[in-house]
């Protein structure tokens, strides 16, 4: 036993004798591996400056930007062409930047709409013509803040004194408007609270907000609202504040022509571009309702999409309707679920008559005929325990004992 120990010793220990692999020995430049890298390649600087830049301000147009930039009015059409899916021309205002890169020719290379440091739409030319387009959205960090103030005057005029902005105002009073009567039941001295998530990037704010939670005292009696994770709102209790939404904002069901598919073969030019709604085959002049309650936040016409109509329901959720023959309603009035609100039509780059029905969730369209949207007027009693748990901490922060 003794020797098969001392034999099994001498096998495990290790040996001095090493295996070295055979390497060749190259010289390194160290220098030039340096200077290569602390130097962009040039053709990196130069697609990096854009031949144009400008700050949008009030009465700029689209046509007058792109004459501004030496840009043709047929290569303006071709970016609103592919403008069609993503829409984002009509929504530049003011204090935006738009920005335009021309190849040695003079042509449009590249084009970008610079809303804020979280969301850029790129547009770039096919080597064959026209373009494709690419939104970028940046997520960045969101820190929770808390405002409180006392009415004194109006109640926007309150808010506005505790740091909230026009849009930010305008949310909590679509928000509570079947709550509470803005103009007639708040008195001097009734007080209120915020709480507010930020968007920062890179330690920059880029105006983006959320509303998580409103509280107003009158007197003895209070009012409450707080966002749940589903985006709707809802008061202490777990009762919506908005009626629930409705799946199709038609009155009756009609055939899908078309259905949503970020990979679609595109009927018209040949492409694989993304369908972002639903269509429906409705005759001309069929009635559009309203699938929830909203703010109308544009009312235009496109050279593709034809008249159309976007409607925001809340902090989360945005509708869009395309092809109209004709708007019911204007910018900045409020509709109500099952309210008509156009009527749909063949207008814009269409192959017949129909309805393209959209339905965005924080900024990203989604399949309207699939989608989890808040279809409930109260949260089950499973929904319920979460969201307690959420108000007390939202309280807490707020202030609220």
């Amino acid at each position: 036993m003794g020797a098969s120990l001392i034999v099994g010793i001498a096998l495990l220990w290790p040996s001095q004798k090493q295996v070295i692999p055979q390497r060749i020995p190259v010289v390194l430049d160290i220098e030039s591996l340096v200077a290569a890298i602390a130097q962009p390649d040039e053709a990196t600087l130069v697609e990096s400056t854009p031949d144009f830049v400008k700050t949008i301000v009030s009465g700029d147009t689209l046509s007058g930007l792109f004459m501004e930039a030496n840009v043709d009015q047929q290569t303006m059409y071709k970016v609103l062409e592919a403008d069609l899916n993503v829409l984002a021309l009509d929504t530049l205002l003011p204090g935006n930047s738009i920005r335009f890169w021309l190849d040695d020719s003079g042509q449009l290379d590249k084009l970008e709409l610079y809303f804020n440091a979280a969301r850029q739409v790129v547009f770039s030319r096919y080597e064959e013509g026209g373009f494709k387009v690419d939104e970028i959205n940046i997520d960045g960090i969101w820190q929770n803040r808390a405002l409180s103030g006392d009415i004194q005057g109006s109640f926007y005029l309150s808010a506005q004194r505790i740091g909230l902005n026009a849009g930010e105002i305008q949310r909590i009073e679509s928000l509570l408007k079947e709550k509470l009567n803005f103009a007639r039941d708040l008195r001097a001295g009734d007080a209120f609270s915020v709480l507010m998530s930020e968007q920062f990037i890179d330690g920059e704010a880029t105006g983006n907000s959320d509303i998580l939670g409103v509280h107003i005292q009158r007197g003895r009696s209070s009012i409450d609202a707080y966002q749940n994770s589903d985006g709707n709102f809802y008061d202490a209790q777990g009762r919506s504040l908005a009626r629930a939404f409705q799946r199709i904002p038609l009155q009756r069901k009609y055939r899908i022509s078309s259905r949503y598919n970020p990979h679609r073969h595109h009927p018209v030019t040949g492409r694989t571009a993304p369908h972002n709604g639903t269509d429906f085959a409705t005759p001309i002049g069929t009635k559009i309702v309203a699938p929830g309650d909203g703010i109308v936040s544009l009312v235009t016409d496109h050279r593709f999409a034809g008249k159309y109509v976007v409607i925001e329901h809340g902090n989360k959720y945005r509708t869009r309707y395309l092809h109209l023959s004709k708007a019911l309603v204007h910018k900045g009035q409020r509709v109500s679920r099952g309210q008509v609100i156009a009527l749909s039509g063949n207008t814009g780059r269409i192959t017949g008559p129909h309805l393209h029905y959209e339905f965005h969730v924080n900024g990203r369209p989604v399949d309207p005929m699939k989608a989890n949207i808040p279809m409930a007027s109260k949260l089950s009693k499973k929904q319920m325990n979460e969201f307690e748990q959420l108000v007390r901490v939202r309280q807490m922060i707020m202030g609220q004992s």
